[in-house]
């Protein structure tokens, strides 16, 4: 990183490098005083119909879009602004004496409360929750929206974190990086970030405090924001990545070392929709399947759930495709399931723990799995998440054989199942490791906690230690151990994850041919002699230095 003000550092979501002059996202100014109401019934209806106009627009720009995940995301941030109990709270709040703006805004806050409360899934999108709430309130005032700026030349945009809503008119032309004071790896900057191909780091504490036009530059890889660069260094280090990432592109076909040793590169998709942006994938390491079951007052039956299997299996005849049964419950809850309150939903009910509950979910689903299976010549895998122990590794590949599927894995997402994966091997036939998750039960950290983001780093060297402990174990079982969580997408940290024993590598599409690039400059001692370095250093930043040699 070039020299100028001490850099701040995040957590690289996206990889590569860019830069420019700072420029950030518009807030909307605040709340004016209280006013009175003369006719409540009146001001409940202008209030709730600000609601439904951003439904609407939400809607409209969903439709315009053509970046499929951005349309997921967008729809489903317009289901949130349509539930009909904030549209309740609003009236109730105008009914109790506040104006529209006002009771918008504590109809919001209570969701935004509960949000926070429940953690995970539902903490990572309160991001959504203020833009909407952003939005209503501009309406009812008849301000205009918050929005990206759009100056006419390049720059990095930053925020507090980035609404779905704003990426629609994004011109990637203009903005050549993100960077996000909140958010995690799992957040909706990081997402949309690797779909657009941006260079994105986020939790980077500090970088609002930064003047607009300040020259930074960003390495979406190590998570760096060099601060005060001078210009001719940030198209030194543009230049140098855009050299990498067209040698990258050259390369294709199985992912292996440069002595041949194999290492599947495979994708991250969570629905048949992402597979174009996985055309160098050799198969799918995650196809996670609750995106089906989200926002739904119902379980989508065994015809549905079939039949959205069948479009991802269909596409891809004689490659693999490892399909996760539902992660859901406590901080992804399922309102058809009428779950109660838990004191900490990260410790919860949730994954294959809805079993216990629920067993029919989980029969009717590997049901679909497996008519879905058929006859499309897709190899199926099927793995489980949130799983502890052993017992429970085995009732679950009893199911999967039971229901007709020949192989059955699970995630490596807490500790526990890490230091026992030898005996997990013992009862099935792959593991896959998680490791946003294991990354927060190791650390006791929650992984949208921007104060927390050097404990979540995936170069620490204790959730490496762990990685190691399963990549041994598959060693010694003869069977399949991957990582599909986002660290396999860091090209630096795939080497060390396959000299750690990895036999497969599972990320966003867009992340491959840099990764492959990477593997293809090491022989496999190679990767094992960097693994070790990294298990040996003492921190994230240390680590990364050795692996890439610097002193």
């Amino acid at each position: 990183m070039p020299d100028g003000s001490a850099p701040l550092r995040g957590i690289g979501v996206s990889p590569g490098v860019a830069g420019g002059p700072l420029l950030r996202v518009a807030e909307v100014s605040a709340l004016p005083p209280a006013g009175a109401v003369a006719d409540p019934a009146a001001e409940a209806d202008r209030a709730v119909a600000a609601l439904a106009e951003v439904v609407a627009e939400l809607t409209r720009r969903a439709d315009r879009t053509g970046e499929k995940t951005l349309v997921d995301v967008l729809r489903a941030q317009a289901m949130m602004a349509d539930d009909p109990m904030l549209s309740d709270a609003v009236r109730e709040h105008v009914a109790a004496g506040m104006d529209g703006p006002h009771a918008v805004d504590a109809a919001f806050a209570t969701h935004r409360a509960a949000f926070e409360a429940a953690g995970g899934y539902l903490a990572e999108r309160v991001a959504d929750l203020d833009d909407l709430r952003n939005r209503t309130v501009a309406i009812c005032l008849g301000r205009p929206m918050p929005g990206v700026p759009s100056p006419g030349h390049r720059y990095v945009l930053t925020a507090r974190d980035l609404a779905p809503a704003d990426t629609v008119d994004l011109d990637p032309e203009q903005v050549v990086a993100l960077v996000t004071e909140d958010g995690g790896p799992t957040s909706h900057t990081a997402i949309l970030a690797r779909a657009l191909g941006l260079p994105a780091v986020v939790a980077c504490a500090g970088v609002r405090d930064l003047a607009e036009d300040t020259t930074v530059l960003v390495d979406g890889g190590t998570g760096v924001v060099g601060v005060d660069v001078d210009p001719a260094e940030v198209a030194a280090a543009e230049a140098v990545d855009r050299d990498h990432l067209s040698a990258a592109a050259v390369t294709s076909g199985p992912g292996r070392t440069a002595d041949g040793h194999p290492v599947a590169l495979l994708a991250n998709i969570g629905s048949a929709r992402d597979l174009g942006a996985a055309d160098g994938a050799e198969g799918v390491g995650l196809f996670r399947t609750e995106l089906l079951f989200l926002d739904r007052s119902r379980e989508p039956d065994l015809d549905e759930q079939a039949e959205a299997y069948r479009a991802v299996f269909a596409a891809l005849p004689g490659r693999r495709v490892v399909i996760r049964t539902l992660d859901a419950g406590a901080d992804k809850p399922l309102p058809f399931l009428h779950q109660t309150d838990e004191p900490n939903p990260a410790l919860g009910v949730r994954g294959l723990r809805l079993a216990r509950q629920r067993p029919e979910l989980l029969h009717t689903q590997l049901a679909a799995i497996a008519r879905a299976a058929e006859r499309t010549g897709a190899e199926v895998w099927v793995m489980a998440p949130m799983v502890s122990t052993r017992a429970e590794a085995a009732e679950f590949a009893d199911a999967v054989h039971a229901a007709g599927l020949p192989r059955a894995g699970v995630m490596i997402e807490v500790p526990a199942a890490a230091l026992r994966a030898g005996q997990l091997l013992q009862v099935v036939d792959f593991l896959s490791i998680g490791t946003n998750d294991l990354s927060q039960y190791t650390f006791a950290a929650d992984r949208q906690s921007g104060a927390l983001a050097e404990l979540l780093d995936p170069w620490q060297p204790a959730l490496l230690r762990l990685i190691a402990e399963v990549g041994a174990a598959g060693r010694a079982a003869g069977k399949p151990v991957g990582v599909c969580g986002e660290a396999a997408a860091d090209p630096l940290l795939a080497p060390v994850l396959t000299g750690l024993g990895m036999t497969s590598l599972s990320m966003s599409g867009r992340a491959l041919p840099r990764v492959r690039a990477a593997l293809a400059d090491h022989t496999y001692p190679d990767c094992e002699r960097v693994a070790r370095l990294a298990l040996d250093a003492d921190d994230p930043e240390q680590a990364r230095k050795a692996v890439a040699g610097e002193p």
